[in-house]
């Protein structure tokens, strides 16, 4: 199979049972949605397309609601593809219904690979993936009340526990209901880039996104735990674009006001001067290109530095260790 090219729609599955637990599909959904309408703000098409498929066109939720129109599992799946599994209401995960029988049949004819078809798992729909022998010899994490069932429903899955959310190549767990969100934001991060992203949680007021192995904040979060819109889509803009000309002056006609508010601003409510955000956005930008194997002259041009001069004393001004030639990427203190 070739490759795709990186701007392919995905089609996203969300494979819902009897019982499904709302926010663990909706929450996803949305900042897919959002991370959508995003895109063609900035004139681009969007890259999810989103399908809720089960046994049976309708099904009943956790809370009650009946949802209705669902599609059928899919004999074929399009590339790429994200399978979506979501937890069920009870202390254990039952599959003894037909639903669940069917949808088991359905999963066991799927062979995740990365790029192409992704198993992304939300609370205890890992215990599933386990059921349908996905996760053999796979990492994987699943909320802490169902750790010691999926480890019994597949010894051969290595559970992790206290994490938000694993990614074993071409499979993602997350441990639950909110961490459903920080997968699908780690994942959009992934495929439209960490400035969507941190506009996606920035529109869900999701403040604290984390990685798979980091409680950190991400570098395009930073000083964006405020309700301002003028300084978010000042902080979008520059996210964006951070290669781009940037003076405090044409900041502010982002925001449409003067420079000396707009500074104003940053100050009280980012905690930060414009100018030292838009370098930490570059260095972060940096940071990125050099992970990915460019060159320090390259890294800079990218990230909007004028210089390797410039990306050097950047580098040294927020902490870095070492020098960006030696790649080091820790975070600023």
């Amino acid at each position: 199979m070739q490759d795709t090219p990186p701007s392919s729609p995905i089609h996203v599955y969300f494979a819902l049972l009897p019982g499904s637990l709302v926010l663990d599909w909706a929450g996803p959904a949305e900042a897919l949605r959002i991370a959508n309408q995003a895109l063609v703000n900035r004139g681009q098409p969007e890259r999810f397309v989103q399908h809720f498929v089960s046994p049976t066109p309708q099904s009943v939720t956790s809370v009650g609601a009946v949802l209705t129109g669902l599609e059928p599992l899919p004999a074929t799946l399009p590339t790429p593809a994200w399978v979506v599994l979501v937890g069920l209401a009870g202390k254990h995960i039952d599959v003894a219904g037909d639903e669940a029988r069917a949808l088991l049949h359905w999963l066991r004819g799927l062979r995740p690979v990365a790029g192409q078809l992704e198993l992304v798992t939300v609370c205890a729909g890992s215990v599933l993936a386990a059921h349908a022998g996905l996760l053999t010899g796979r990492r994987a994490t699943t909320h802490h009340l169902h750790l010691d069932e999926l480890a019994a429903v597949d010894p051969r899955c290595d559970v992790v526990a206290n994490r938000v959310f694993v990614a074993d190549g071409a499979v993602y767990s997350s441990a639950g209901v909110t961490t459903g969100i920080d997968l699908l934001l780690h994942r959009i991060s992934d495929t439209c880039g960490p400035a969507l992203a941190a506009q996606v949680a920035q529109a869900m007021v999701v403040a604290l996104r984390r990685g798979p192995n980091d409680p950190e904040f991400s570098p395009f979060l930073h000083h964006r735990n405020h309700l301002h819109p003028a300084l978010h889509r000042v902080q979008d803009a520059v996210g964006q674009q951070p290669q781009a000309d940037w003076s405090v002056p044409q900041m502010a006609e982002v925001a449409h006001t003067s420079p000396r508010h707009l500074t104003r601003l940053f100050l009280e409510h980012a905690g930060i001067a414009p100018l030292q955000y838009l370098r930490r956005i570059r260095l972060a930008t940096a940071e990125a290109a050099l992970r990915s194997g460019q060159n320090v002259t390259q890294a800079a041009l990218m990230a909007g530095f004028s210089s390797d001069t410039q990306l050097r004393r950047a580098w040294h001004q927020f902490g870095r260790g070492g020098t960006p030639s030696q790649g080091d990427t820790g975070r600023p203190h």
